[in-house]
């Protein structure tokens, strides 16, 4: 069995075509329906974030993901083939346990991903898309990230999009304090810009679409807006931040620059992106995206005890896996070799139960040795003896 992986990393594509391959839930789900119908694929993950696309795939032959996903979404591979990074085997494991670790991301050892590793697997669940080795596998590179987390002070700088975005902001305004600030979205991101801006000072209104009392999180001291209502509040804004999941822009050039005071600093959160690109032509604005985060990071160097919790997880993952292969494997071995004993009944025929039940064990053993003769030695053999002395005290003997 093969795991495989084909992502699409910040690092290398650009956005423009990042967002063409970024889905919503809904698409993702579509996605591992489409993928896990293609023959020899035995089991998929899709992780869809605004920074990375990585499939994830179980098969029992070697297949191209990257080809897979483009033939999925409708997209041509020939335009992205460049900006794939393909890996397989332990090169898969070991990158999965850094992207859960946040030693992958745009954001060194933000937290986020972990939260959408584990909503990967959790939708390929629901979509019974998954199998037992990407079960594993996931549920593994998530307890590494947990243990990483907990142990290890990875960087001193925010790990998140939205503090990263503050962070921004304040560079580039300065104080913002009394700023006046409109986030477009009520998701997790969309909330943390808030309560993040809030924290500053800024005078924060976010949008929402529809209320649910008990439901719908609106973070204290923020404003509500209607969604709909959106760029009559966006006017005399110092500050707009969009953060939503939408497959549209949720903001225009043409409806900003039909404003008496269009925000001068915007920042898209989204991928794809929720801003039209353009609007960084309109006089005095300045438009930021996920992109431009990045310039904040320096030092990601893996330390070694970090490097030592990953390697501690992919040993524990491989032991499984090791175990599982012997365990598919048992049923065939014991029909062989009940096959070799009823042959040599079949010889013997006049052996009492005593001998039957000596020539079995006689044949077992020596066939199993015989058979593992390049990977077990003595030690092996009395730990082997121990355990079935063990298991057998004080049980009655068959005379």
């Amino acid at each position: 069995m093969n795991i495989l992986m084909s992502g699409l990393e910040h690092t290398l594509a650009p956005i423009d075509l990042r967002e063409q391959l970024s889905f919503t839930k809904l698409q993702t789900a579509e996605m591992l329906r489409k993928i896990f119908a293609v023959p020899h694929v035995n089991g998929c993950v899709l992780i869809s974030t605004c920074n990375r696309t990585e499939l994830y795939l179980c098969c029992s032959e070697e297949l191209n993901p990257g080809a897979l996903l483009c033939q999925a979404a409708g997209a041509e591979y020939n335009a992205y083939q460049d900006f794939f990074v393909t890996r397989s085997g332990k090169q898969a494991v070991e990158h999965l346990m850094e992207v859960a670790a946040g030693l992958r991301s745009r954001i060194w050892g933000e937290d986020q991903i972990l939260t959408q590793v584990k909503d990967a697997i959790a939708l390929a669940r629901k979509e019974q898309t998954t199998n037992s080795v990407l079960e594993t596998l996931f549920r593994s590179a998530v307890s590494a990230g947990k243990e990483i987390r907990s142990k290890v002070r990875l960087t001193a700088v925010p790990t998140s999009a939205a503090s990263m975005a503050v962070a921004l902001l304040q560079q580039k305004l300065g104080s913002l304090q009394g700023k006046k600030a409109l986030i477009i979205g009520n998701g997790e991101m969309a909330r943390l810009s808030a309560t993040l801006l809030l924290q500053t000072g800024c005078d924060v209104s976010i949008t929402l679409r529809t209320y649910r009392h008990g439901e719908t999180i609106v973070p204290a001291g923020c404003g509500v807006v209607p969604y709909d209502e959106r760029f009559s509040h966006m006017d005399g804004r110092d500050i707009l931040i969009s953060a939503t999941t939408s497959p549209h822009y949720t903001v225009t050039v043409e409806r900003l620059a039909a404003l008496s005071h269009c925000p001068a600093t915007l920042v898209d959160l989204a991928i794809p992106r929720d801003i039209q690109p353009e609007a960084n032509q309109l006089h005095g604005v300045c438009l930021y995206n996920v992109d431009d985060l990045g310039s904040f990071l320096k030092n990601r160097t893996i330390s070694p005890q970090v490097r030592d919790i990953l390697q501690s997880h992919m040993e524990n993952f491989y032991r499984w896996l090791n175990y599982k292969d012997c365990m598919t494997s048992v049923d065939s071995l014991k029909q062989a070799i009940v096959n070799r004993l009823l042959t040599a009944k079949e010889l013997n025929q006049e052996l009492t139960e005593a001998e039957l039940i000596e020539l079995a064990v006689n044949k077992t053993v020596d066939l199993l040795v015989t058979g593992l003769a390049e990977r077990i030695n003595s030690e092996h053999l009395v730990k082997c003896e121990n355990k079935i002395r063990l298991h057998t005290t004080d049980r009655p003997v068959i005379s």
